[in-house]
């Protein structure tokens, strides 16, 4: 168990998912200052915070990873189909089953969930931690992202444009691109020159970016709790929603393993295909959904992603140990 928790703290998931929460209760306690009309423009700062964020993304991945990557294409193919349509089309699949407008809104947070990018850190830190083909999560996770900026937008565009209002995919595709794309971009423009200044303080640049979501979180959820938008939502669905999440996370898992199997892989391109393709970025969620969902609406549309962050953390720590115990035994056999 020790050794559970130890994975999980490397995740980010013990102090960081911590503060999550209290930073929703704080934003439900005191809403005031995450609100439009307070006088601290805490939601300005926040948009600053992401952008560097991505900067400093940029600026530890090197061109040359990203051309290496490009080698192993049936791995790459795999995860993003996983991602970017494995994902949607399962949520897609159960919309039947929400019926009434509270439950179509919860409904359209959790489409919001399997549109986004995988995420980065963990990914990689479970693939390391599984003995994986580490080169491939990183390339795999960082396509992702870049490709989530065009890719998410598009999704949400398809599904809220069948409901009332107007979805500006050009706007929204055009908001992200400079918050996100274009940072990145400068930082790997920049990567020889100060890419090992980002390698030696990333420590410190996870702090920064931990603090920029927990700001986030709290901006969002203060708008929600204002305008009591959690009204609706009891302790029986947030139970149903973690037990959905955790579903989720599982049948994708179990499915990305069959295919692997079918393809083929070999146990290391495995690993990746199954901790890659199955990961949700909680740093993407919250960025997008300042964009996508201005307002209110934002804090209750980052509850799927939160609960299914916290869940696919300790769900893949427990496999990857696993896997890392096994491949052991292997070793051991064989020599």
């Amino acid at each position: 168990m020790s050794k559970i928790f130890d994975t999980a703290k490397k995740a980010g998931l013990d102090g960081f998912m911590l503060a999550l929460l209290s930073m929703i209760f704080l934003a439900w306690l005191w809403p005031y200052p995450g609100m439009k009309d307070s006088p601290v423009p805490l939601s300005k700062i926040s948009t600053i915070a992401v952008s560097i964020i991505f900067f400093f993304y940029g600026l530890r991945l090197s061109p040359e990873k990203l051309r290496v990557g490009l080698i192993n294409w049936k791995l790459h193919v795999m995860v993003h189909i996983s991602t970017f349509v494995l994902f949607p089309l399962l949520a897609l699949a159960f919309r039947p089953l929400f019926k009434t407008d509270e439950s179509q809104t919860l409904w359209l947070a959790i489409f919001f969930l399997t549109a986004l990018p995988s995420t980065v850190s963990s990914s990689v830190v479970m693939v390391s931690i599984a003995r994986g083909n580490i080169p491939a999560a990183i390339f795999n996770a960082s396509i992702s992202s870049l490709i989530g900026v065009f890719i998410t937008p598009l999704w949400m565009g398809l599904v809220m444009d069948a409901g009332p209002g107007h979805f500006d995919l050009l706007s929204v595709v055009g908001k992200l691109s400079l918050q996100v794309l274009l940072p990145v971009c400068a930082g790997i423009a920049l990567n020889k020159k100060w890419g090992h200044y980002a390698e030696e303080h990333k420590k410190y640049i996870r702090y920064f970016d931990q603090s920029s979501i927990l700001l986030i979180v709290y901006t969002s959820f203060c708008e929600s709790f204002g305008e009591h938008l959690f009204s609706s939502l009891g302790i029986k669905e947030i139970v149903f929603l973690g037990i959905g999440m955790m579903s989720l996370f599982f049948g994708i898992y179990f499915l990305l393993t069959f295919i692997s199997n079918l393809l083929h892989f070999n146990r290391e391109d495995r690993v990746t295909a199954v901790f890659c393709g199955s990961k949700k970025s909680l740093v993407q969620g919250a960025v997008m959904s300042k964009v996508l969902f201005p307002g209110a609406q934002a804090g209750l549309m980052l509850l799927p992603i939160m609960i299914y962050h916290a869940l696919q953390l300790i769900a893949a720590s427990i496999i990857a140990q696993r896997m890392a115990r096994e491949e052991e035994g292997q070793k051991q056999i064989f020599n």
